[in-house]
């Protein structure tokens, strides 16, 4: 057990100390392992030391409710009534050290640069796959692989303008990429809300630890969106949603609210004279970068879904002929698939000539036969994930499941081999929570926001979901988890 530092709260009453914290058997990011706290963390472990258990509960209240004064929410997918919850959000920051965000933001350059080499080759000339570094059918096979897109090249030959990679720690403190998002990541708006709650909850703090800012992230969007547009003069941009019931409604609007452009719909555009319009109360008006949020099938209904709503008539041979920029590009979704994931780190090697910066976590596909039996021979050790999966569901988490989750598991496995894939179950880090009136360790990833424009800038820190059920390794919001303010020191 850590002892207690009985500091008198700063507003009376007991202070919160960290007696009895425990990290549940990995690195904690807070907490060296002889108990000290760590080098970065050590003001703000005195600071919060220092409050008293009502005061922090009552930032916790005033936090939480500042999230739904400000429509700070997501839809529940699956839910008819289309049910709308805020994220819980833990006052506690997470801090990344100046000299260990360099190294993460330098490894987080080279990945996104190496992806976007590869969706280029692969649409291309496919290179790669001459050369045998990946197997074609991983590739050419792909759901995610458009023939539509093939000798397409987009605006300034980028396909990846935003990416969300998420990073966990292994036992050794070591950052590790666990998962590529290339399509249309999202969550970006909480790093920016959680960082405006953070100033008014605990504006001290936050003034004294020198954090970088993140407030320019909608500007430095707005610039590539700029970059990209093939009218260089005054461009105009709009950003394309689904709609209110989507889950990440609330950032689309966020976003576009933020940056000044429209909001729209499909069905606020149509294609006009070899252009993309978009319909206003003056009449038609030519958009040149559309920051689209919707899938790639719903895009286009006459080259991909043809009963799709959600996108626009003619808009992918507009795209074509370069008359309009679409971010991320259609195809790139190619370079995310969590079985390309396992050579990731070939793909770097082959477009940069170094070895990865950060690397994977190991992958077994359950395509191959040695590495299946692995797989079905391990099921107890191992988290086995959908190729197609996201948010947290199509798992399974070995240590926690049950052997009839197993055994329907091991069947899917074996019906379907190459929807699936496994990898070891990390220790992943914790970092202390509020929780009940104290501090607990609870698990937590990491999503920098990456965009690729004129250069590569990546949003210092991210955002950081941390699984707030105890013992639990799932961060995703639609399983309980929530959020926390990522704090990058200058």
């Amino acid at each position: 057990m850590r002892g207690t530092l009985f500091f008198q709260g700063s507003k009376g009453g007991f202070p919160v100390a960290f007696e009895g914290y425990q990290p549940p058997g990995c690195y904690d990011e807070m907490f060296a392992a002889d108990g000290s706290p760590r080098a970065d963390w050590g003001d703000l472990h005195r600071r919060l030391e220092l409050f008293a258990r009502e005061e922090l509960l009552t930032k916790k209240a005033a936090a939480e409710a500042a999230m739904v004064r400000m429509g700070i929410t997501f839809n529940v997918y699956g839910d008819e009534g289309g049910t709308e919850k805020i994220i819980p959000f833990d006052i506690v920051p997470r801090l990344i050290g100046a000299s260990e965000w360099a190294s993460l933001e330098s490894g987080l350059v080279q990945r996104v640069q190496a992806l976007n080499a590869f969706v280029a080759d692969v649409y291309g000339d496919q290179k790669i796959l001459k050369d045998r570094v990946i197997p074609s059918e991983l590739v050419l096979r792909s759901p995610h692989f458009l023939k539509a897109c093939v000798g397409l090249r987009p605006p300034q030959d980028i396909w990846c303008h935003i990416s969300g990679i998420d990073i966990v720690r292994d036992g050794d403190g070591r950052f590790r990429v666990l998962e590529d998002n290339l399509r249309c990541p999202s969550g970006v708006s909480y790093v920016l809300k959680n960082r405006f709650i953070m100033k008014k909850t605990l504006p001290h703090v936050f003034q004294d630890m020198r954090v970088v800012p993140v407030d320019d992230y909608p500007v430095k969007l707005l610039e590539m969106l700029a970059y990209l547009s093939p009218r260089a003069e005054r461009p105009v941009a709009v950003l394309l949603t689904p709609g209110r019931y989507n889950s990440a409604y609330f950032e689309h609007c966020f976003l576009a609210q933020k940056m000044g452009i429209g909001l729209v719909e499909g069905s606020d555009l149509v294609v006009h004279g070899g252009e993309v319009c978009m319909r206003t109360t003056s009449g038609l008006e030519r958009v040149d970068v559309i920051y689209r949020r919707i899938d790639d099938e719903f895009l286009d209904p006459q080259v991909f879904r043809s009963d799709s709503l959600l996108g626009v008539a003619g808009l992918f041979e507009v795209y074509r002929r370069g008359k309009v920029a679409l971010v991320n590009a259609p195809g790139v979704g190619v370079a995310d698939n969590k079985a390309l994931y396992a050579y990731v780190p070939e793909i770097i090697k082959y477009y940069t000539g170094a070895e990865p910066i950060l690397p994977n976590v190991e992958t077994f596909l359950a395509r191959y036969k040695k590495q299946r039996q692995h797989i079905l021979e391990n099921l107890h050790k191992l988290v086995v994930k959908e190729v197609s999966g996201s948010g947290g569901y199509g798992m399974l988490i070995g240590p926690h499941s049950t052997a009839g989750q197993r055994e329907e598991f091991a069947r899917k496995i074996e019906q379907h081999p190459e929807s699936y894939i496994a990898q070891p179950t990390l220790a992943i880090s914790s970092a202390p929570s509020l929780v009940d009136g104290g501090f607990e360790p609870r698990h937590v990833d990491l999503r920098p926001f990456v965009l690729y424009g004129k250069g590569i800038y990546v949003l210092p820190g991210g955002l950081t979901r941390v699984a707030l059920k105890k013992g639990s390794l799932v961060v995703n919001s639609s399983q309980g988890g929530g959020v926390k303010d990522t704090w990058v020191l200058s």
